[in-house]
């Protein structure tokens, strides 16, 4: 340890007092020179520091790294389309502008205009889910998991619920089914085998305390081989209310995924689905169905701890009558799943190649991902970057502004454009030069 270098450091005062640091609010200077003091003292018992750093620099930085907000930008360069590490579905640019208007100001979230007194928060997004799926009624929560939770417990607490082995499911993030339902005061009932579950299983199981059926839609995943599974006609016809969770949310037809009108139609009491996955908008979850049902989740004490906020209503109510108007083609995700953005990808290539980098393109497939059209690959084609330490560049990457997401793979930097946004070409070429290119002294 080089107790000299430590006998140098300097007070805290006698660092706040250097002219470079005068205009910083007292609280964060404080903080950001103590920072700075700590890391100092730790390398040199280390043995890693020589010597003294520009003290007015250090804190200016540390003062800009505890000062800016820690969830922030990110060009997602992946090729998978609903991330969740990255907030899964990007607003269409009509739901962003609403946001700003509605986040700038106050807003009548619950007040009716006309009449001048307490309105509903969800009248928009009812009308646009009555004209888009025929429901009788709609609520909407935080997410899919809470619609779960409120559909249960709200219609089934101290009850029965049959539900199939093969359906329950890990939600993600280590959230199960089976984990919802006891949170909800249901009494959880497995039917079935894992990959053959039939009607006569559920109809064996029914009886006087069996509040409903939950059908659960194995949305990212697939059972495939030696399977049976009981319709939703099969189990309509058993006896007691069928509810379903329906994951993804797709309102338009996608292989694989149920719509949702068309669930709705067979008869089923309720259903639920996410707001941010298929559907492209904010962060949501959508009950809806048989207006009696619905009513009875919107009294339930629970509602008003899992209701959406302003921000994220007015984003969804937006992106709804994005698809009452045929605009889906506006809603980032959708064109994403069906665009993989060639045209960007021969730019990037050009760009690259002219740098002077080992750059090929290449065919290669991404995912939708965010628990939805499990295992269907969405091919494209994806710039790869040759380079020794394709993990250090990644890194590198991630600490641009805005931050860039790449994949490692294949001894090399895979550079997919399928979820390249507006605007975001030109940044990822300038990180991407600045990464393999670092400035002097940056290496």
């Amino acid at each position: 340890m080089n107790v000299h270098l430590l006998r140098q450091l300097p007070a805290v005062d006698a660092v706040l007092a250097l002219p470079g640091l005068s205009a910083l609010p007292r609280t964060l200077g404080l903080r950001a020179t103590r920072r700075v003091l700590e890391r100092c003292r730790e390398e040199i018992r280390e043995g890693s520091l020589d010597a003294l750093p520009d003290m007015e620099a250090a804190v200016l930085a540390e003062a800009r790294a505890l000062s800016a907000v820690q969830i922030r930008r990110v060009i997602n360069a992946t090729g998978i389309v609903l991330h969740t590490n990255l907030g899964r579905a990007p607003l269409a640019p009509r739901a962003v502008e609403a946001v700003t208007d509605i986040a700038s100001g106050y807003c009548n979230v619950e007040m009716d205009l006309d009449a001048g007194k307490r309105g509903d928060r969800l009248l928009g997004v009812r009308d646009c889910l009555r004209q888009l799926l025929g429901c009788e009624d709609a609520v909407v929560v935080n997410n899919n998991a809470a619609a779960v939770m409120l559909m249960l417990a709200a219609h089934a607490k101290d009850r029965e619920v049959l539900v199939s082995r093969g359906e329950l499911v890990e939600i993600g993030g280590s959230f199960r089914v089976p984990d919802v339902m006891a949170l909800s005061g249901a009494r959880l009932v497995e039917v079935g085998t894992t990959n053959r579950t039939r009607a006569e299983d559920f109809a064996r199981a029914t009886n006087d305390d069996t509040a409903l059926i939950l059908r659960v839609h194995p949305s990212n995943f697939r059972i495939e081989g030696f399977t049976e599974e009981a319709s939703r006609e099969e189990l309509l016809e058993i006896g007691p209310p069928v509810f379903e969770d329906l994951g993804s949310g797709a309102l338009i037809p996608f292989e694989g995924e149920p719509e949702i009108a068309s669930v709705l139609r067979s008869g089923v009491t309720l259903a639920s689905f996410s707001g941010d996955k298929l559907l492209g908008g904010s962060q949501a979850g959508l009950i809806v169905g048989q207006k009696a049902a619905v009513e009875a989740c919107r009294r339930h004490p629970l509602y008003r701890a899992l209701r959406l906020d302003k921000l994220a209503l007015v984003a969804l109510e937006a992106t709804l009558r994005l698809y009452l108007e045929g605009g889906e083609r506006e809603i980032p995700a959708l064109s994403m799943l069906q665009d993989a953005n060639e045209a960007a990808a021969r730019r990037i290539f050009q760009h690259l190649e002219a740098l002077g980098l080992a750059v090929s393109l290449e065919p290669d497939v991404g995912f939708s991902g965010g628990g939805a059209l499990p295992g269907r690959e969405l091919e494209g084609s994806v710039v790869r970057v040759e380079c020794e330490s394709p993990d250090l560049i990644a890194r590198a990457l991630r600490g641009q502004k805005p931050a860039i997401l790449a994949r490692v793979a294949r001894s090399g930097l895979i550079i997919d454009p399928r979820c390249l946004l507006s605007g975001e070409e030109e940044s990822l070429l300038e990180g991407l030069k600045v990464a393999f290119h670092p400035p002097t002294g940056q290496e």
